[in-house]
This record gives C-alpha cells, structure tokens and sequence, in this order.
C-alpha cells in the first residue's frame, strides 16, 4: 500500500498480564472503509480504543499520515470521531448534540447550526433537531449519534457496532442510508462488527481478529471465500469443512480424498494434506438420477438430506453423506426447495465446481489425525 492513512505496527495489548490483541501489522487506505470482524471478545473494540489511546499499550505503534498518534494525541482525535452501539447522546436537544463536536472546536454558532442542519438533513432526522435527544427510539438516536459523528467532519471515523442495537426493518434502512452518505463523505473508516452481512455491504478490506490475534486481512472476496484457517473460514460461514490428503495430479487438477467424497481441485504445488473448503451457496442440490449429467461441476457427492431450515429467502439443507462421517451443507432457494419437492430424508444430490473449492494447506498427517 503506497500511501496508507492509517498504520499499525506490532500492536500488542494485555490485560491483568493476560495479552488480548496482537496485530502485527495492519494499514488503512485513505478514504476506504476496512470492517474488522470476529467473534465476541475478539479484540474488536479493543482495538478502537487503542487507536484513540484510551488505553496502555504493552508495544506497538500507532500513525496516522506517517506521524505516531502518541506524539501529539490531541490532535490526532481532533482527526477523528466516533459512534458506539449505544449512541451515548446528552441531555440536550437534538440539534445541540449534533453541534456539540463542532462547538469544541471553536466553531461559531452560525456555523454550527449550518453544519448540524445539514447532517441531520441527511440522516433525515431534522423534524427531530429540537427533540430531546433522550426520548428518542433506538434508531432515531443511532442516526443522531452518526449525524454528530460526520458533523465533525472526520478523517478518520471509527465505528463500534452502531447498527446492533436497532431492529431489523430499523436496521435495514439505517445501513442503506448510511452506506449512501458513507459513499459520499468518504472518511477512513474502521467499522467494527460481528455481521458478516454488514462488512460484505460496507467493506473495501476486512480484517479478522480472533482470540485477540489478527488472523487474516483482504478484500471481503478473499475473506469470505478463501479463508486462511479453519477457524476463520467457521467465522465467516464456510460449513463445508474437510479434512483431504492428496491422491493425484491429473489432467491439471488435483484429486483429493476427504472422507468418503473424492474431490477434484486446481492443483497447489508441494501440498498433500489439507483442509478442503467450500461455501455452502456454492453447492447445487438436485435429485440422484441428474448426478452423472454432463455439467460444469465437476465434484458430485450422494447422500439424504438430514436437516433443513429457513434463513429468509433461502433454505440451509445438511446432507448426510453415503459412506459416512460426513455431510454437505447447501443454500438454495426456496424456489428450488419447492421444486425439487426436497424434504428431510429425501435422496438429493450436491455438485459443486471445482474453482468453487478452497484449498487450506495442512501439515503432514492433519487429514489423519482429524479422522
């Protein structure tokens, strides 16, 4: 990255002795929004507040333009602004929340005012600028709390979950809106969240924390659909999971052997264990007697279907596989559940492509020893 905004370098922070955020090294490109992802008690927040130095450092370095954010931390806040899960908002109308930023930085109130109406204009807030701020829903404070956090005109913005605390219908406007207006200012902007949903909308780069460590970062296409570890690809929704050893390269593909499925994939050179991976929108179920059709997909596996539900538009179906100690997970349409006239202990068959398929590499005998 040629010009990053936003650098951080062999951060570790611990608490009562106990390390709970190590980040080797991770730069954020101006104007681009990276989502930082991962379970509960990951680092996420933590990793905010040590981006604002409100908490000790045990190492690291922290810059922003290239000048360390500890050198002068005044004035490295003035660059940014904030907005939580709970909105935090004072006892004052709506309107003098949103200018309060703007007041502390000398603003005049003519100036102030402008600025306020305009962002409140834009969250479409403004029947609500001399509304206590206290009596507001849950969404109409979140969209206050943002509202004050682009009135400061910000670098750099850090977001902490800001859309968790909402409802769902709530949520969903709030997110279109918001991912309007985020286009349109164009901070650097850090967005915490545990939905996947959100950092494939909002996200030019994510980054995954887990247990306090940073286990990958890339574009939400590399995340999402080559993950770098088992624990990773369970995060980000990848159930199709298997241990595989390598039987041959043929025909420029490499076959594999995970359990009772045998599995053609591009070749990766010098690796015969590892960990086969694929997601679970990218399997296509159909009945046993279409499995040996001609198709572009060139992996087929057989089985019942064990277990099915709704996720909105789309059924998750678990197969139990033949031969056993295994079992393929499938997103379809409902449309397609319909048809198929699919229901649990139904015969189906999945087939997936084999540019469908990640492969992790794995140490001599992982494929062994997780049976």
């Amino acid at each position: 990255m040629s010009d990053p905004h936003v650098e951080i370098r062999e951060l570790i922070v611990e608490r009562g002795g106990r390390q709970v955020l190590a980040v080797p090294e991770l730069q954020l490109a101006r104007r681009e929004v990276t989502a930082v992802i991962g379970p509960n008690g990951s680092g996420k927040s933590t990793l905010l507040a040590a981006l604002q130095l409100l908490l000790p450092l045990k190492q690291g370095r922290l810059l922003l333009d290239g000048e360390p954010i500890a050198g002068d931390p005044v004035a490295a806040r003035r660059r940014m602004a904030a907005a939580f899960q709970e909105p935090l908002l004072l006892s004052m109308s709506v309107r003098e929340n949103v200018e309060l930023p703007l007041r502390l930085r000398g603003l005049g109130r003519r100036e102030r005012r402008q600025a306020a109406d305009a962002w409140l204009e834009r969250f479409g807030i403004t029947a609500l600028a001399r509304r206590p701020a206290r009596a507001l829903s849950g969404g109409e404070a979140q969209r206050v709390s943002l509202a004050r956090a682009f009135a400061a005109r910000p670098e750099v913005l850090l977001l902490d979950e800001p859309f968790a605390g909402v409802d769902a219908p709530t949520r969903e406007q709030l997110l279109e809106d918001f991912a309007r207006i985020l286009a349109a200012a164009r901070p650097t902007t850090i967005l915490v969240t545990h939905d996947r949903g959100e950092a494939l909308r909002l996200a030019d780069h994510v980054a995954v924390l887990i247990e306090g460590r940073l286990r990958q970062w890339g574009t939400p296409q590399q995340v999402f659909s080559a993950p770098a570890d088992e624990e990773v690809a369970a995060f980000v929704g990848v159930e199709n999971v298997w241990p595989a050893r390598l039987l041959e390269l043929r025909d420029g593909l490499a076959i594999w052997q995970a359990g009772p499925l045998t599995i053609e994939t591009a070749p990766l050179d010098g690796v015969e264990t590892s960990l086969i991976c694929v997601r679970p929108e990218q399997v296509t179920l159909s009945s046993p007697s279409n499995a040996a059709d001609p198709s572009s997909a060139r992996n087929h596996a057989v089985g019942r279907i064990r277990a099915a539900h709704s996720e909105g538009p789309f059924m998750r179906v678990a197969v139990e596989l033949e031969g056993g100690g295994a079992q393929l997970v499938a997103d379809i349409s409902r449309v397609s559940w319909d048809e198929l006239e699919l229901a649990v202990g139904v015969s189906v068959s999945g087939t997936f492509k084999a540019s469908a398929v990640h492969v992790i590499p794995g140490r001599e005998g992982a494929a062994g020893e997780r049976g």
